[in-house]
């Protein structure tokens, strides 16, 4: 197969990258989950669209993207030039644990619905999120974009890291044989505002602050799931979202990128326990219960070939970012997806 580097010195400048001087009409799937609605306070609150683009942000309400025959009416409804694909089916470790069958086949289904839509209505640029959850359980440290597919994930969620790991493939195929300009951008944890803050199938950092929330309220120690030895890079979504906008406009690349924070930003689950005990003003006890699986020790991921694009960019501190989150999860407590 020939390499991308040689298709991009030999396709007609600017092939399959949308002309300046025409408005992107931008479609987000999973537009109303955590990363969606980041996007849409960027757009909508920070000026991250230009005039005359237009954005729609899709939820399962308006197309199930499990469907083929949904997901290609949506598309020819609105016609984007451009589209962020966010959505798929998401769990934390034990929901995953338990449905690996169900994290592949749906998760499947959803790109290749979306990626055969977007490439029949001519979408010039599609940029899908991936997971480091994708990267090989037994590796080198730090991760970086070459490694994708150097061995296993970790066989904790294995049919959800396959399912990821498919859509690096889908976009090669679909830039060699159609020259698409569809890529991928890989983040750590995310979390935010509009997360899924449910105990039993969220994300870690979601589920620690719903879970102290319920302590502090009923009096009640905080028990934490693992032993908190587990570390991990924490990207708030907002700073997510700025990215996202970023790689959309500006990366002209099929590879991967990494978004995330520094190494050295990395923290504990215990470290992040303490950082949520101190947002909520815990005054509680707080045990480890070190029956619940740990999952995947660390998953340290390089952010250097973000730096080599944007080496001015400044994430938000993590200590304000969880603060942010957890004054607005107890402002929404009663909507708040939990």
């Amino acid at each position: 197969p020939i390499a991308v580097s040689e298709w991009l010195s030999i396709l007609p400048k600017n092939a399959g990258i949308a002309n300046d001087n025409v408005p992107m009409r931008v479609l987000v799937t999973g537009g109303s989950g955590l990363v969606g609605r980041a996007i849409q306070h960027v757009v909508n609150e920070e000026g991250g669209a230009k005039e005359g683009e237009e954005w729609i942000f899709l939820s399962s309400k308006d197309a199930n993207l499990l469907n083929t025959e949904e997901t290609m009416a949506v598309f020819e409804k609105h016609r984007p030039t451009h589209v962020i694909h966010l959505a798929a089916m998401v769990g934390g470790l034990f929901k995953n644990m338990k449905s690996n069958l169900d994290f592949w086949r749906n998760n499947i289904y959803i790109n290749d619905n979306v990626l055969k839509a977007a490439h029949a209505v001519e979408v010039v640029r599609v940029v899908s999120c991936l997971s480091t959850c994708i990267f090989p359980d037994k590796t080198t440290y730090p991760i970086d974009e070459t490694m994708i597919h150097n061995g296993p994930p970790h066989e904790s969620n294995f049919g959800y890291s396959y399912a990821k790991r498919m859509l690096d493939v889908y976009n090669r195929a679909y830039f060699e044989q159609h020259q698409r300009f569809y890529t991928s951008v890989i983040p750590t944890n995310v979390f935010g505002p509009h997360d899924n803050f449910n105990i039993e199938d969220g994300h870690v950092l979601p589920g620690l602050i719903h879970k102290t929330y319920i302590a502090k309220k009923e009096g009640k120690p905080l028990v934490v799931w693992g032993s908190g030895t587990p570390r991990r890079q924490f990207i708030y979504s907002l700073d997510l979202a700025r990215l996202f906008i970023w790689v959309l406009r500006d990366y002209k690349e099929v590879d991967p990128i990494i978004l995330s924070v520094g190494e050295e930003d990395e923290v504990s689950i215990k470290e992040a326990a303490e950082a949520v005990v101190q947002a909520l003003d815990f005054k509680g006890e707080v045990v480890y219960d070190t029956s619940k699986s740990d999952g995947q020790f660390k998953k340290t991921a390089s952010n250097a070939k973000l730096r080599r694009h944007l080496p001015d960019f400044t994430f938000t501190p993590f200590d304000q970012a969880l603060k942010e989150t957890c004054d607005w999860f107890v402002a929404n407590y009663d909507s708040a997806r939990k």
